[in-house]
């Protein structure tokens, strides 16, 4: 028998100072059974940095077709397509080529490192391509933070972006540093 997604459910409350964005979200999160916490937190994060009305979750590791998370406009044009990990360079390729924008977020850990050391050269010719990447530290706190039910407060100011998560049983806050390589 299959295992099922585990659900579960952040209202994000985001004061994005720096782009003048202001919104709640109501999150329902299907984290697939091969995702772990940090994956799902980055996800947020993700979501978090990017937000807006249209940016939406996808079927992510169910589905090889579609991103971790994608905006698309009201023509159904792919605006912004944001991928987790360390796609390869058929999958970079392919986010390129069908979205005016790509996103990659990852864990800056070893084996983020020897990707990108493999990689830089070619994803640099790339005009549309954002490479985005979080310590492992900060993974494991936030993951430390996650609960089935989650009320996350946002403050994002002069690049610096700062969460208060709040569940059922306790309140976490973390400084969220998000080093960019491209």
């Amino acid at each position: 028998m299959a295992l099922k997604a585990t659900i579960f459910k952040a209202h994000l409350s985001i004061s994005d100072m720096d782009r003048n964005y202001y919104n709640d979200h109501n999150l329902t999160i299907a984290r697939h059974p091969s995702e772990n916490d940090e994956r799902m937190m980055l996800r947020i994060i993700a979501f978090i940095e990017n937000a807006h009305e249209r940016l939406q979750f996808t079927k992510g590791l169910s589905d090889d077709e579609v991103p971790d998370l994608w905006q698309k406009s009201f023509s159904d044009e792919i605006e912004l397509w944001i991928e987790l990990g360390q796609p390869s360079e058929q999958r970079i390729k392919k986010g390129c080529n069908q979205s005016q924008h790509m996103m990659i977020y990852a864990y800056a850990d070893n084996s983020f490192d020897v990707w990108w050391n493999k990689e830089k050269n070619k994803l640099q010719s790339r005009k549309n391509l954002s490479v985005r990447t979080v310590s492992e530290a900060l993974a494991t706190s936030l993951a430390n933070a996650v609960q089935r039910s989650m009320q996350i407060q946002v403050t994002i100011q002069d690049g610096q972006m700062w969460l208060t998560i709040e569940g059922a049983d306790t309140t976490e806050s973390v400084e969220v540093a998000i080093e960019k390589h491209l």
